[in-house]
């Protein structure tokens, strides 16, 4: 296999990337991204010299680029994870994320249909989305599955919904072999400080205010970052084409639960009074159109390709809190820009 990852130098991408590269030597594994801010390749630094790692910076919107990759590379598969992902920034900023990630995501499957169009055998495109895309739950009622009607509520899962029906269309209209998976909540290393995980851990470490949205109450079904990399790999080798799989942790949390329990374990680590840090705890105003939870059925991933998570929620927070607290220059890196000038080092 010759595998384009999109997206590849974030968080989840870079995990992806990892696996691949460790997992499959005999694959050759390349990684575009445009390395915009949530774009980090000191992710990768383990990995980045292996002989069967390419790394390409560029945008998914680049026509010529993305065929001159699928030519250059020989490119048989396509794990699609590039996209702009911050709820808050879509409200600021709708425009780029309907650019990238509806027309950059059309991009990618008509570079996929003109490359592959001599014969579609032994391809497969396939598109990582979210579970935003079907809206919002009631507390305690409900659950995501596969046939839940797609409701988004934030030009962000609007524009994921775009892609995701963009995919099924060359698939019912061309014949392209693609398959999808909608995720809940990632976390864990690596996660770009702006999302609410690695925010809150960096603000306890340098005792700033902890923001919360409301009251807390929104809940959240999360996965754990490599949970999510073992489902993309038993997806892109076994998944059916044409289908779409749903990708939950079966860890639901309040946000202010979630809050609550970093405040605890990171003082315990930290060696600070038990209850130090709920102190930095403060409500703002919150979130335009906030959903108010979301739950994954994951019942068919598990049923149908053997898929589960192996880690409970304690049990990747912890590994989650310890490195952070064991990469604190990859945090500082972030939080300052310097993270920035990685390409310009390794890669002019």
């Amino acid at each position: 296999m010759n595998i384009l990852i999109t997206g590849g130098a974030g968080f989840i991408g870079s995990h992806v990337v990892r696996r691949f590269v460790k997992e499959y030597p005999t694959y050759h594994i390349v990684n575009l991204d445009a390395l915009t801010y949530a774009g980090n390749l000191e992710n990768l630094k383990d990995i980045e010299n292996q002989p069967n790692y390419t790394f390409v910076k560029g945008d998914i919107g680049d026509h010529d680029l993305i065929r001159s990759v699928f030519k250059e590379h020989d490119i048989t598969h396509v794990v699609h994870l590039a996209a702009e992902s911050h709820v808050d920034r879509s409200i600021q900023d709708p425009l780029i994320f309907l650019k990238t990630n509806i027309l950059g995501t059309a991009n990618l499957l008509q570079a996929a249909r003109e490359t592959w169009k001599d014969t579609f055998e032994g391809k497969r495109f396939y598109h990582i989305s979210t579970d935003e895309v079907y809206g919002a739950l009631e507390l305690d009622k409900g659950i995501f599955t596969e046939d839940t009607p797609y409701d988004p509520r934030s030009p962000y899962s609007a524009s994921k919904a775009s892609s995701d029906h963009l995919v099924r269309a060359y698939y019912h209209t061309y014949g392209l072999p693609i398959v999808i998976s909608n995720c809940s909540n990632n976390y864990g290393p690596n996660h770009f400080p702006e999302k609410l995980i690695p925010l809150i851990l960096n603000n306890i470490l340098h005792k700033r205010p902890l923001p919360v949205y409301g009251k807390g109450e929104n809940v959240r079904d999360w996965l754990y970052v490599e949970d999510h990399a073992r489902a993309i790999d038993v997806i892109l080798h076994k998944g059916k084409i044409g289908e779409t799989y749903n990708i939950g942790g079966h860890n639901e949390w309040k946000n202010i639960d979630i809050v609550r329990l970093l405040c605890d374990k990171m003082d315990a680590k930290l060696e600070r009074p038990i209850g130090e840090s709920r102190e930095l705890i403060t409500f703002v105003t919150d979130r335009a159109g906030h959903d108010l939870r979301y739950a994954i059925d994951a019942t068919k991933i598990e049923d149908e390709l053997g898929w589960v998570p192996q880690e409970t929620f304690e049990t990747g927070i912890d590994k989650t809190i310890d490195w952070y607290l064991s990469n604190q220059q990859w945090l500082e890196h972030v939080t300052s820009g310097a993270y920035q000038e990685y390409y310009e080092r390794m890669y002019k």
